[in-house]
Parts: structure tokens; sequence; C-alpha cells
């Protein structure tokens, strides 16, 4: 019998709290025997007040006035501990979050939204037409695209480390063990946490690009080489079975890329050795993957030609293989993968430069290597039919994972994006023309003289420039970088490279300058003098501030009525790539604008390619946070508007997001399907939900925009003294220190914020506790509007209940609000050394807090910001006591560090809480 007594959420949490409470305690041991029981004891007392003040037992000053004189020597391992505290806290929450979708499962609930399941669901209540799907998913694409913006703290050692803890807990949870094998689980448990205790958490260096390459392609070897394929066979079959005449996603659907390597906008250490590099060792990963499945198959495909028969075809690839006739002779589907081995092999060998390590050893005479992808899998199939002919179908698993493998990820892996800012081309292009007499001072042109100039260079094959001009080092090194790309396509195929970004995009010129790079470096050619011009790469326009967004759609029209573009994007099938920014749009003009400036750039957009007869497809530059676009993809893809996903959409993957998405394989499997769930369904259903209502919605979101920019703009723009506030309040200036990638904090060596890089300026405030990127001028804008006015309180609750972009703005808002801590950013606000200032400034920001939480409340009709994530607000439960200490030990260093005790170790105890505490928000960039 249940014990009616036993509170259902307390049961249900209860392993979490166990977990927690197991790790905490191994920890605390390590740290007593390691560290001495002084330090132990201290680490421990200022815990227990930690979670008295949550428990609002004591005042904030109860943690506080035990840190302001502990000496540096004992403050590191006092932050070395509570970062690893919490760290050990998400780990159990991730553990937690598996128990609970498997208990889900067991108890034979509807499967729940954002998962393929429920999507399938959906789509057969709508009883859709297979025709109209199949013009919807034309070209369907889902693309993550993993970037170098670094907001990953962890060092790959740290992480690793954590891997094995989070493997080792799953293993101690199990029923079936035995005691002894329990505690054998536990003994591990210890030695890995000993290890992580003795292991620096922070780097000593800074990242270099070749590292961040390294960072990124290991996420194929933990889950993505294996994830991807699967799924992508697994959607395949799922919408041809219910549309079995259409023959959809004649390719994959899940196609993953990369910035890394290729993205050089405010980046110098990007070269054209560089991306050679980045575009090699990708290509290695692939071929890596091939070459050990073909081992594997050759020992499992073990058939006797006595006791199976074969195809022809078969037959015919077995007599390529061994050399010696005598080596499994009877065996033909051995030698048969032994043949396709050697040619990839050459293959590899051709691409890479070099014989690939999982190879065939030795010199391969006669051999002649693949020239695509899909030869390979010509191969593949003719041993796969062998199989299915002899009914024995059931040996082909291992054969089909890797049919699957090459036909998502080719010779490439991952498409590279090329990506740099407009200014830089304009220099470039005006160089380039100067040397080759076509027009002496280019930057003086009006914005159409430039177009009429560069559309007609575009037409000629005719090369500006010869081997022997001379150029500047900027230009060597651009045009460097492009025929380095060239040479990479040649090799790897045109998937290698498929797009080249354009950031600060504002201009038809923009567009076309860059076009012009690519026909200097080889992508693009400009055809016969009666012919098109083509180019084997997408040339995307990247919309970032918020002006840019509302001019974005006139922009790409006007490019459209361009001849020479407009065939450019005939030859690649009508289709027409463009970016969003989210993160400078933000900081530009404050959450709100931000996103409503997003949604109606996309309806914009959505109506120029209508109207164009064009195929749009956008890519959204989202990050982690809030601030810079992050929050639930699949709620931000079904909350875009009607027509803005078609079928197709890739989005930036960042930080410290990357790993808690991508580092584990039920994780990474659950992720990548909620895109597809979200794209698919967003493409296929009506989710926007507004009707006739839609317009009327528009304007008032139109009026609140508005309203949010300038009260964000009081703040940011126009209030002085907010940049000293901003940099005095906050441990921004810290935030270039922490080593966590190659990118500059700035883009220019400036004290504007318009010239600071997103990341540092989210991460700042983040550390600070305010969050200000991700709610900041929003209260003011919805308190304004509703004036007092029920009914028009109402009519935002309606919006609430039916919209999804306005749920989700809220929802995402929230999120942000519940992760702020306004009482320990005061204890930031005092590092201002004038009061004046300090006291105008953090009393807009407590005001405008109050205003929006009071507004959030009276919108959705929720009691507490959280009461539509139970997840986050538990997380926020366990976690949060351990941020208390290691933000007033950071706000202690900062003051010691600025009052002149520079230090090592003061500034290394300042890095190590910002590592703690972005460990612990999770998504802090």
């Amino acid at each position: 019998m249940t014990d009616s007594r036993i509170d259902p959420v307390q049961d249900a949490t209860r392993p979490l709290r166990d977990d927690i409470r197991f790790l905490g305690g191994v920890l605390g041991e390590t740290i007593r025997d390691h560290e001495g029981p002084e330090v132990f004891d201290l680490i421990e007392r200022v815990r227990t007040e930690a979670f008295r003040i949550r428990r609002e037992e004591v005042g904030r000053s109860a943690v506080a006035d035990m840190l302001a004189g502990v000496d540096i020597e004992t403050a590191i391992p006092l932050i070395r501990a509570f970062s690893y505290f919490v760290l050990l806290a998400n780990l159990a929450e991730d553990i937690q979050r598996d128990r609970r979708r498997a208990a889900h499962v067991a108890a034979g609930e509807p499967p729940q939204d954002s998962s393929l399941a429920a999507t399938y669901r959906k789509l057969d209540a709508a009883r859709l037409d297979g025709d109209q799907v199949a013009d919807l998913l034309v070209d369907a694409l889902v693309s993550p695209v993993i970037t170098a913006h670094p907001t990953e703290t962890r060092r790959r050692t740290v992480f690793d480390v954590q891997t094995q803890i989070t493997d080792l807990m799953r293993m101690r949870q199990r029923y079936d063990d035995t005691e002894a094998e329990r505690a054998e689980y536990e003994l591990r448990i210890r030695r890995q946490v000993l290890a992580l205790w003795r292991t620096a958490l922070i780097r000593l260096a800074r990242l270099r690009i070749q590292d961040e390459i390294a960072v990124g392609l290991r996420y194929y070897e933990l889950t993505l080489l294996e994830v991807i394929p699967a799924i992508n066979a697994e959607v395949r079959a799922a919408l041809r079975s219910r549309w079995p005449g259409a023959e959809l996603l004649p390719q994959p659907i899940l196609r993953p890329g990369s910035w890394i390597g290729g993205d050089r906008d405010g980046n110098p250490f990007v070269t054209a050795e560089v991306v050679r590099e980045a575009a090699h060792q990708a290509a290695a990963v692939a071929f890596g993957h091939y070459l050990r499945e073909l081992v594997e198959l050759e020992k499992e495909l073990s058939l006797s030609a006595r006791l199976a028969p074969v195809t022809a075809a078969v037959t015919a690839l077995a007599d390529t293989g061994y050399a010696d006739p005598l080596v499994h002779a009877d065996e033909p589907y051995r030698r048969a993968l032994h043949a396709i081995r050697g040619r990839l092999t050459v293959t590899a060998q051709r691409a890479l430069g070099h014989l690939p390590v999982d190879g065939l050893a030795g010199r391969i005479e006669g051999v002649e290597p693949y020239p695509d992808p899909r030869a390979v899998l010509d191969d593949l199939d003719a041993i796969d039919a062998s199989l299915h002919a002899s009914r024995d179908g059931l040996l082909t698993e291992r054969l089909s994972a890797l049919r699957n493998a090459v036909e998502t990820f080719g010779f490439h892996l991952q498409g590279l994006d090329m990506r740099q800012n407009s200014e830089v081309h304009e220099q470039v292009v005006a160089e380039i023309f100067a040397w080759a007499g076509v027009h002496p001072d280019y930057a003086s042109l009006a914005e159409a003289d430039r177009v009429e100039l560069l559309a007609a260079e575009l037409r000629t094959r005719r090369p500006l420039l010869g081997p022997h001009a001379r150029l500047s080092e900027l230009a060597t090194k651009e045009l460097g970088i492009v025929r380095a790309a060239t040479e990479v396509v040649e090799t790897l195929g045109a998937e290698a490279v498929p797009n080249y970004i354009i950031s600060m995009c504002t201009s038809v010129s923009d567009m076309l300058e860059a076009a012009l790079l690519l026909k200097e470096g080889g992508l693009l050619d400009p055809g016969p003098p009666d012919g098109a011009p083509s180019c084997t790469v997408g040339i995307v326009p990247l919309f970032e501030t918020i002006e840019d967004l509302g001019a974005g759609a006139a922009t790409l029209s006007a490019a459209l009525e361009v001849p020479v573009y407009r065939e450019l994007v005939a030859a690649r099938g009508m289709r027409q790539e463009v970016m969003l920014g989210y993160s400078d749009s933000n900081k530009d003009g404050g959450y709100l604008a931000a996103n409503w400036a997003l949604y109606r750039a996309e309806l914009d957009l959505v109506d120029v390619a209508r109207k164009a007869g064009i195929r749009l497809r956008l890519f959204h530059g989202r990050g982690g946070t809030v601030g810079r676009g992050g929050g639930r993809s699949y709620d931000a893809i079904l909350a875009q508007p009607a027509g803005a996903v078609h079928g197709a959409l890739r989005l930036t993957e960042q930080g410290e997001v990357i790993a808690a998405k991508y580092a584990e394989p039920r994780a990474a499997h659950r992720n990548l399907e909620s895109l597809i769930a979200g794209t698919l369904e967003s493409t296929l259903l009506d989710v926007e939900g507004l009707g006739a209502d839609a317009e009327p919605s528009y304007d008032l979101m139109d009026d609140l925009a508005a309203r949010a920019r300038a009260a964000y703009a009081r703040l940011v723009h126009e209030t002085p003294g907010f940049v000293q506030y901003f940099r005095q309040s906050t441990p921004v200036a810290e935030v270039g220190d922490l080593n966590i990638g190659s990118r500059p904090a700035s883009r220019k060596p400036t004290n504007s914020v318009s010239d600071l890089r997103a990341i540092p300026w989210v991460m700042a405030w983040s550390q600070a506790r305010v969050m200000l990127p991700g709610w900041y001028g929003t209260g003011s804008a919805l308190e304004e509007w509703v004036g007092g006015d029920p009914q028009r309180l109402a009519t935002l609750s309606d919006l609430y209940q039916r919209w999804p972009f306005f749920r989700t703005v809220l929802s995402n808002l929230a999120q942000v609000l519940a992760k702020s801590d306004l009482d320990i950013a005061a204890r930031y606000a005092d590092l201002v050394d004038d009061k004046t200032l300090r006291d105008t400034i953090f009393g807009m920001i407590c005001e405008e807090h109050a205003r929006t939480v009071a507004m959030h409340a009276a919108i959705t009709g929720n009691d507490h910001l959280l009461a539509d994530n139970a997840s986050l607000a538990e997380s926020i439960h366990n976690r949060f006591p351990y941020l208390e200490p290691l933000n007033q030990m950071q706000v202690e260093l900062l003051r010691r560090l600025r009052s002149g005790d520079d230090s090592d170790l003061v500034k290394r105890g300042i890095l190590l809480t910002m590592n703690g505490l972005a460990t612990a928000l999770r998504n802090s960039g």
C-alpha cells in the first residue's frame, strides 16, 4: 500500500537528492584528506550558511562576512570546492532527467512534445497530402553549426573525468547489482573525484584555434558519428511509410556544419593554412570512421561462397580485393570489403596528403581512388543487395549504419562555413580594383556605382590579379583563405565549404564584394559570354543590428534585381540563405526589441522570397543565453512566423551548450530529434495560431518593441557613465583573461558598448547575477502599454496563451529573471567608485527588474517565474546555494585586485570563480 503522506514531488526527487548527497560527501572527504580539517571546516560552515540563506533563516551578509578576510591560500581551495560541488550537482541533474524520461516511457504515457514520436502523431492527425508534403520538404535540411564562439570554460580533461563519473553513477544506480558491485562502483567514483580535485580547473594558456578545431571534432567521436546517421535513417523511414509515393528526403535531413577554422570575423588567427587544417582534420575523422567500420565488417561478414550465394556485382568487387587469391578464397564479402577499404585508403591519402591512420598499410598499387561518396555507396549497396538476395539481411546492421554515415558525412564530415566582416571585404576589393586599374578609389563610389562596377566584373572570366600582384598583408591573407577554400572544394567536394557569410551586411554591394572575392579565389565561375554564372558556395548576408534587420528584406530584394546575382541564385536552384544575428541586435536594442526585430525581419524576408520566386533558408545565429537567442530550440522553432522554416533550418551551437547537448549519446539523440521535430511541425502544421488576429498582433508588438527599445536605450546608450558602471560593477575586464577561446574580447580596442563582443557583454552581466541582456526594457514596455487597463492586460494574456512567439519570449525572460539575484548584484554595484553613478544606475536596474517580474506575473497568471518549468525550478533549488560563496568570493577578490593586490593567486582566484559560476549557470555567454 502506498503511504498517502508521502509528497509525490519529494518522492520523485529523492534519487536526485541522494545522488547529490553522495557526490558531495565524496568530494568533502577528498577535500578533508588533501586540504586539511581547517579548510574543510570553513567550507562546511560556508555551505551551511549558504543553504540557510536559501531558507531565509539568515541575511546575505552571513557568507560575505565569513569570507571578507580569508587569506588567498585558503580562498583558492574554497572556490575550487564550490565549483566542483556545482559541477557534480549538474551531473546528478542530468542523470535524474534520464530517470524521468525512462519512467515516462515505462508508464506508457503519450510521447512528450519535442520528440519525433509526438511529432509523428501530430502529422498523422493532420492527414496531410503527400504532394504537399513533398513540395514543402524539397531540400529539407536541419543543420546545427558548431561555432568557435567560446563560453565553455571547462578544460577537456575536466570534461572527460566528469563523463567517467556520470557513467559510473549510472552503473551504481542499477538495481540488480550486488552490494560488492555497488561498492566497487563507489570506489571507482572516489578515484575519479580525487583525480578531479587534483586537476586544474582553468587553462594556463589561451586556446589556439587548432585546439578549438580539435575540441569541435571530438563530439563526432563521442556521439555524432553514430547518432546523426541513425536519426536520418529513422526520419526518412518514418516519413516514407506515411507518404510512400512521395520519395521524401532523397538527401539526409540532418547535416551538420562548423565555423571553427572558417570564421575569421574578428579572429586574426584564421589563415589559409587553418582553413586547410580544419577541413582536412574533419575529413580525417570521416575517413577514419569508415575505415574502422570496414575492418569490423570484414570480421563479421565471414559468409562462405559454398554456403551463401553472392551476386555477380559482389563477385566482381571481391576479385579486386586481396592480391593473393588464396586469402579468404571462398569468403567473397571479406574480399569485397577489403577492396573497398583499399580504394578508400587511396581516396583518403589523395584528399589528406598522407596515409590515413586506419587505412591499409603499405604501398597500394593500381587502385583508383573513389571519385565521390556516391561511388563508395554504390559498392556498399552492392554488398547490401547481395545479402538481402540470399535472405541474409539480418547481418546488415553495421553495413546499414556505415551506408547511412557515408551518405550523411561524405568525404567532408561537416560543412565549413566561411565568414568575414563587410568592412574587410570593402577594403580588399578597393585594393584589388586599384591594383588592376579598374578604379582608383572604389570606397568613394556611391552605392549604385559600386553595384554597377561589381556586376560588370562578375560577368567576365578575366582575373583582376596576376601571379605577381603586390597587395597588402590583409588582401593577400583574405585571397589566400578563399583560394584555400577552393582547394578544399576540389578535393572534398562542394559540400565541404557550402556558405560564405557576410557579417554586418547592410547593402547589395556588400553581397557583391563577397562574390567578387569568390571569383578571384576560383569558387565563382562567371561562365562563358553567352552563359550564366555559377558558384559552389552560397553567398549569405548576415543582418545583425536592429536597423539592418529592418532593412534586410529590402537589401535582399535589391540584390535579386541585379541580373548577375539573380542568375547566381538560379544556378543554386533558386535557393537563398539569410543569416539573422541574435547577439548584436540584443546588445543594440535590448531583449524584446531584438526578438521582435528578428520576427519582423523573417516576415519581410518570407514575403520577398514569395514575390521573387526563391526558396528562402534562414540561419539563426543563436547563443547559449537568452540574451543571445538561447532557450529551448524546439520552442524557438515553433515560435517562428509562418513560412520562415519551410523545411530548412540552420542554427549555431556555441560554448557550454555544445557539451550539454552533444557530449553523451542519449542527450545528442534527444536534442537533434527535437530540432527535426520542430522543423517538421513548423513546416507542415499551422503552429502560429493567430489567424485573422495576426496583423493587429504584429502592430501591438511593433508598439511594445519601440517602448522596450526606448527604455533600454535610456539606460545603456543615454545614461552618462553607463560604460564606466558596467566595467566597474562586472568582471568584464577579467573575462578576456579566462583563456576560453582564441578570439579577442572586442572587435576594436575601444570602450564602446557597440564594439564589445556579445559574449563578454552577456557573460559579465551573468557573473554579476544581473542578467540584464535577457530582460531589461521589457517590463517598462508592458507596463506602459497596459496603462492599468484590464482589457489590454487581457489582450496580452490571450496572446500568451495562443501565440508561440509571445509565449516563448515570456518563458525565456522568466528563466533569466529566475537566475538573477539583485541582492548579489548589489554587492557588485558597490565596486563602482562613483556613489551617485552607482545609485542612479543600480536604482534603474532594480526598478525595471521589479516592474518586469510584476508584468510577467500579471500576464501569465503564474504565481512564480518558473511555474511552467519545473525542471529548471528544481535545478535552481539544488544548485544555487553553491553560487552564493562563489559570487561573494568573486566580489571580494575583485575589490582586492582593484585596490592594488595584483598577485597571481588573486587573479587566479577571480578566474576560478568565473569558471565555477559559468558552470553553475550552464548558459553563461
